[in-house]
């Protein structure tokens, strides 16, 4: 009766953390290349007793990095990044991070940031700075900037994050990885398209139906926890009464 207690209880929590993950992805759905929170689960077998019983584990939270719909804009400022790459930002501290979220803006001495107002880094990890009165930039898949008659004035930096890097959020929509991202040489796969929008990778209707479905798992849960609870009282009763 015990084990049916603490499996219940265990079950509660992973679906605690999972409703958790599931209601930060809804409020961010809009968020322009926002990576979804995902749950990773794993079985936890005790053999304290005679049988084994299986517990879940709280849950891994980690970080998709599925794509999202690229949406239309025709702003010349507006990047989507093409395949695996991500954008190097940095704020004003100087610490560096990397975003999906292209949405770029000018300021007035020409400095190219994003419109949280952090700088956009080039290959080389600095910042890139156009003509405020060169109007306005083309940008190639390749990330390199023309400007009027300036030519090549710069070139946004592309950056692959390993595979088995973990990610930790950062403000927005970006991360930071635990492992150095290696910048992009090639663009067959990966490349900047410009005039356009990353959205966030979040199925709403998806979403909805985790929470719905987690909320009747919690449930069922809840129930299990009042069963165990009513059987231990009768046990003790009759137990008491034959004593």
């Amino acid at each position: 009766m015990q084990s049916a207690l603490y499996v219940a209880l265990s079950a509660q929590v992973a679906l605690s953390n999972r409703l958790e993950t599931v209601s930060r992805n809804v409020a961010n759905m809009n968020t322009a290349g926002y990576r979804a929170d995902e749950v990773k689960f794993a079985e936890l077998v005790s053999k304290a007793g005679q049988d084994a019983v299986s517990f879940a584990t709280g849950g891994e939270i980690y970080i998709s990095r599925q794509s999202g719909s690229l949406n239309k804009t025709d702003n010349a400022l507006d990047l989507a990044v093409e395949g695996d790459g991500w954008f190097a930002i940095q704020d004003f501290n100087g610490n560096i991070s990397y975003t999906r979220d292209g949405r770029l803006e000018m300021t007035r001495d020409g400095m190219l940031q994003t419109v949280t107002g952090q700088q956009i880094l080039g290959t080389g990890g600095q910042p890139i700075m156009l003509d405020p009165e060169g109007g306005s930039p083309l940008i190639t898949q390749s990330g390199e900037i023309s400007q009027g008659d300036n030519g090549i004035v710069g070139q946004v930096g592309l950056f692959l994050i390993p595979a088995e890097a973990k990610l930790t959020r950062r403000e927005n929509s970006a991360v930071v990885p635990d492992m150095a991202p290696i910048p992009v040489q090639t663009f067959d796969r990966n490349g900047v398209r410009q005039g356009y929008v990353e959205g966030a990778n979040i199925n709403p209707i998806r979403e909805m139906t985790k929470m719905i479905m987690i909320t009747r798992a919690f449930e069922g849960a809840t129930k299990m926890i009042d069963n165990s609870g009513e059987s231990q009282e009768k046990a003790i009763r009759e137990l008491g009464a034959t004593s």
